[in-house]
């Protein structure tokens, strides 16, 4: 078995995917940090796109978290992936739905105004209530086997326990479903481990260098 390295930021939503993926299989790995804002000249060789997550595995790299994610599935044991071909490709398309979410959420983080900070929330509810047409009967996406859905959706639900703290944004007010499978996910030792011990720290510091209405509430509070 070749030695696994993840290449990491502390902040990265999808280092978080494979480091829920990894830990849930069972599978040892090295992990190192990286300063994306200093990228060392090494990352820059080996990184064809300059990002992170990067899976060294021996002397090979592996790069976006889509296709270290499908290697994993591949080579590793415990499939989070369902079996059926059909559910399979579901699957995959509510991974690209977390994704569309991940931007939603940076766009709200970077919001310059009260006006699209709002245009954003709205944007996240509809998604909620997309979600929560979607979802089985839980605990997980697809009912009672946790998959890579929940993996991805973990780091996604994540930002929210900053959010909840410095705005009123009742994204999951009308999606009971929704709400649930956060908390169970937010329970998962995977998804709560995947992150350094002062992330919500970091991420609060993270936004309030974007100077956006989210830094003007949390300066406010602090204040």
């Amino acid at each position: 078995m070749e030695k696994l390295t993840l290449i990491s930021h502390d902040l990265c939503p999808y280092v978080q995917r494979a480091v829920i993926a990894l830990t849930e299989k069972g599978v040892p790995f090295d992990r190192v940090y990286i300063d994306l804002a200093a990228k060392p000249d090494w990352f820059l060789a080996v990184s064809p796109l300059g990002k992170v997550p990067l899976l060294r595995a021996g002397e090979h790299v592996i790069f976006e978290s889509a296709v270290i994610l499908e290697y994993l599935e591949e080579t590793q044991p415990s499939p989070l992936y369902p079996a059926d071909p059909l559910a399979r490709a579901r699957a995959r398309a509510m991974i690209e739905f977390g994704s569309a979410i991940l931007s939603d959420i940076w766009g709200l983080e970077i919001a310059p105004t009260r006006e699209v900070a709002t245009a954003k929330i709205e944007a996240l509810r509809q998604k909620s209530a997309r979600l929560e047409r979607e979802l089985d009967s839980g605990p997980w996406f697809a009912g009672v086997r946790f998959g890579l859905v929940d993996a991805v959706f973990g780091p996604v639900f994540r930002y929210f326990d900053l959010f909840d703290r410095i705005i009123d944004h009742g994204i999951f007010a009308a999606t009971p479903k929704v709400a649930a499978w956060r908390a169970a996910l937010m329970a998962r030792p995977s998804i709560r481990n995947a992150v350094v011990p002062n992330y919500l720290e970091r991420l609060e510091r993270f936004v309030v260098k974007q100077n956006g209405y989210l830094a003007e509430l949390l300066l406010k509070r602090a204040a």
